[in-house]
C-alpha cells in the first residue's frame, strides 16, 4: 500500500539488501559507496513518475548492486531533509538472489557484504542505522548487534 504523492516532496524507495553467511546460520548487508556523497548507505533512488514503491526499490537494488531481490517485510520509511526539500524514502528488506553481477559506475563505485554490527558501522547516516536493528527483528536473527 502507498501512500499519496506529494508534489514537494522527493520520493525515493530502497532496500536493506541481505543474504546468508556461507556455512552459518548468520547474515550480511549490503552496503553501497556512492563517489558523489562520498558516503556509505543502503542502495536506493528516487522513483520514476508513477512507480510502485516496492518495484522502484528492486529497480535500485539491480541498478546499483547488480542482485535480483525478493522483497520481505516493509521497513520503516525514513524523512528527511535533502537539497532544501523533504524527502521520503520507502524501504523493505529484501533477500539478495545469487549469484549478482555488480558493476562499478558513476553512482556507485563499490559495495561491500558486511555482518549487521559492521554494516551499521561502515552506515554514514544514523537513520540508516536504525533500518538494520528493524531488519535484524524481523528476520528473528538471535543475538544483539551492538546498537547505539
Amino acid at each position: 500500500m502507498s501512500t499519496p504523492r506529494t508534489p514537494d516532496t522527493v520520493h525515493a524507495a530502497g532496500c536493506v539488501l541481505w543474504r546468508r553467511s556461507a556455512g552459518d546460520d548468520a547474515i550480511e548487508i549490503c552496503l553501497v559507496h556512492r563517489p558523489r556523497y562520498d558516503d556509505w548507505s543502503h542502495p536506493k533512488g528516487k522513483l520514476k513518475r508513477s512507480e510502485d514503491p516496492l518495484a522502484g526499490a528492486l529497480r535500485e537494488v539491480l541498478e546499483e548492486t547488480g542482485h535480483q531481490a525478493t522483497p520481505g517485510p516493509r521497513l520503516p520509511t525514513v524523512h528527511y531533509i535533502a537539497n532544501g526539500r523533504p524527502k521520503e524514502v520507502s524501504y523493505w528488506a529484501a533477500e539478495a538472489e545469487t549469484p549478482g553481477d555488480f558493476t562499478p559506475n558513476r553512482e556507485v563505485d563499490r559495495i561491500v557484504w558486511l555482518p549487521p554490527a559492521e554494516a551499521r558501522e561502515w552506515l554514514t547516516q544514523p537513520r540508516d542505522r536504525h533500518l538494520v536493528d528493524v531488519l535484524i527483528s524481523e528476520l528473528g536473527i538471535l543475538g544483539t548487534i551492538g546498537t547505539h
